[in-house]
């Protein structure tokens, strides 16, 4: 069976930067919808589209097409008594919203005489990154995943 449109695919994939350096790996198959649901990126999905079972693809993602651009305009220094953690550490994580509401996700990265300098732009934001991965499964999607615009089952989304 070929990818296609409602198929839900599962693959193995391993993210690499720029210098071949792993930033992440998927340790279990990940499965997930196909056909523009947004639930993959755009450039891998039509990499994907089409192939089989034991196909292999690689795709070399710009970070428009990745983890957008680096924005300074998301790096804030806030004062350390904002934080309701006393002990705010360099690496911690929290939502918060941009100018248009929009949460993000802000990564603690530095922290100065009672400044703490949050950055809420991807880890990878601005970088290059090359996608590899092997397509383990396909399958046809049932129709409660094409409604939910997601997959159910091992290795999906589960609702609570």
């Amino acid at each position: 069976m070929k990818v296609s449109m409602n198929t839900v695919v599962t693959i193995d994939f391993e993210l690499t930067d720029s210098d071949g350096k792993t930033l992440e790996k998927s340790k279990e198959p990940i499965s997930y919808l196909h056909g523009g649901f947004d639930n993959i990126f755009p450039k891998i999905e039509e990499a994907i589209h089409g192939k089989a079972q034991g196909d292999e693809v690689e795709v070399s993602l710009e970070p428009k097409d990745a983890f957008g651009e680096y924005d300074e305009d998301l790096v804030n220094i806030e004062s350390a008594d904002k934080f309701p953690e006393k002990n705010v550490k360099v690496g911690m994580q929290f939502e918060g919203e941009d100018e248009s509401g929009d949460v993000v996700v802000f990564t603690v990265t530095d922290i100065a005489d009672g400044k703490v300098v949050v950055d809420g732009n991807h880890p990878y934001a601005g970088q290059r990154v090359m996608f590899k991965a092997k397509i383990v499964e396909v399958r046809s999607a049932n129709q409660e995943e094409i409604q939910h615009k997601h997959v159910h089952g091992p290795g999906g989304h589960h609702h609570h």
